[in-house]
């Protein structure tokens, strides 16, 4: 492990500040999911209590973009490999959209109820600036639509803010993913009516229950879990939804599983006991590995690409970058073609034989080489 010479380093930044940021791309090459990134970058400052990470993983379209992270990971490494692993999917995820836009994300290893304070995020926006002409950021897990706002005034790399920017762009991912189960169940069974079918969406943050709203709209019966209980109470009075153990919501019979919280869900220990005919959901990263995908197949489980279903948030902030401004209708529009991308990669998968995330990894790679 290369962690402690790495934050052992303190280069000179300048007189008046504690942030110290060094590009640390050639020591992170060694870690799993390095994938040929651009470039990584770690601020540092020891008096305002940051450590975070800035993987630019491909600019080939354009500026990487890519939301902020806070989370208390293990140790320094773990952090590092969240954010090479969000930073890659984010560019698939620009490409197989259509947007100009390259792949990037942020991590800041900090308890996001605890450590997140006004210093920590003006030393934050301090290392936005120093990579402004390559990143942009937004909020993500463990930063809230305030904070993005309070980076914003400090920065103007930061987009999905209130303050010159369109807002919270949940609603709008939670829109495709609504889309996205609706193609999904079309596919795989003719019909995308939701009335009476199960669908079990484990996390209930900004997404899942934006989500959960629209399908419980639509008829569907919903399964919810959480590691906040109180949320989950919510949404029985809400929707009448039925509460599960986070530990056993994966395994919950229904049509549909949504995972809407943190990556890694699907792996060779969780997908032989899964009881979904499909599985499509907001969550980053939903894979543990990329060749997990293939245990899916086998099992006859309908895998919705997370790069391709939960786009729309990313489409909605990208929308803000647009020479001509920001246009709702626009963002509307082009969410509205997800389906018809989660489509033809249903059916190319078929076809072909293969899991679905080969197909939609082909496309996007497509995009890019094409430049």
């Amino acid at each position: 492990m290369y962690a402690e010479a790495v934050l052992a380093k303190r280069p000179f930044v300048s007189s008046d500040s504690s942030l110290v940021v060094e590009d640390i791309t050639k020591s992170a090459s060694q870690l799993r999911g390095f994938d040929d990134h651009e470039r990584i970058i770690l601020g540092r400052d020891d008096e305002r209590g940051l450590t975070a990470i800035i993987a630019i993983h491909n600019t080939t379209l354009g500026r990487a973009l890519g939301g902020t992270r806070i989370w208390m990971h293990d140790n320094f490494d773990s952090a590092v490999t969240d954010a090479l692993r969000l930073s890659r999917g984010m560019t698939f995820k620009a490409a197989i959209a259509g947007l100009p836009l390259g792949g990037g994300k942020a991590v800041i290893r900090a308890n996001p109820k605890s450590d997140k304070t006004p210093q920590l995020l003006d030393a934050y926006a301090e290392m936005l600036a120093h990579v402004q002409d390559t990143y942009i950021t937004a909020e993500d897990v463990g930063m809230t639509l305030a904070d993005a706002d309070y980076l914003r005034e400090r920065t103007a790399n930061v987009a999905g803010t209130t303050i010159g920017g369109s807002g919270n762009p949940s609603s709008f991912t939670a829109e495709g993913v609504f889309l996205g189960v609706k193609a999904a169940l079309k596919h795989k069974t003719g019909s995308d009516d939701l009335t009476g079918r199960r669908i079990a969406i484990q996390g209930l943050g900004s997404v899942g229950w934006s989500l959960a709203e629209k399908l419980s709209k639509a008829g569907a019966k919903l399964v919810v879990a959480d590691i906040n209980e109180a949320r989950c109470v919510e949404a029985k009075e809400a929707f009448g939804a039925e509460i599960v153990s986070t530990d056993t919501i994966l395994f919950t019979e229904v049509d549909v599983l949504a995972p809407c919280a943190l990556g890694g869900v699907l792996s060779h220990k969780t997908i032989p006991d899964l009881k979904a005919g499909i599985v499509a959901g907001s969550a980053n990263n939903q894979l543990l590995r990329h060749e997990d995908a293939a245990a899916l197949k086998e099992r006859g489980i309908l895998y919705a690409p997370d790069y391709v279903i939960n786009a729309g948030g990313l489409m909605n902030v990208a929308a803000e970058v647009e020479p001509d401004g920001y246009d709702k209708a626009k963002v509307i529009a082009k969410i509205a073609q997800i389906p018809t991308t989660l489509g033809s990669i249903f059916q190319q998968a078929e076809t072909d034989n293969q899991p679905t995330n080969e197909i939609a990894l082909a496309m996007a790679k497509a995009r890019i080489e094409k430049g």
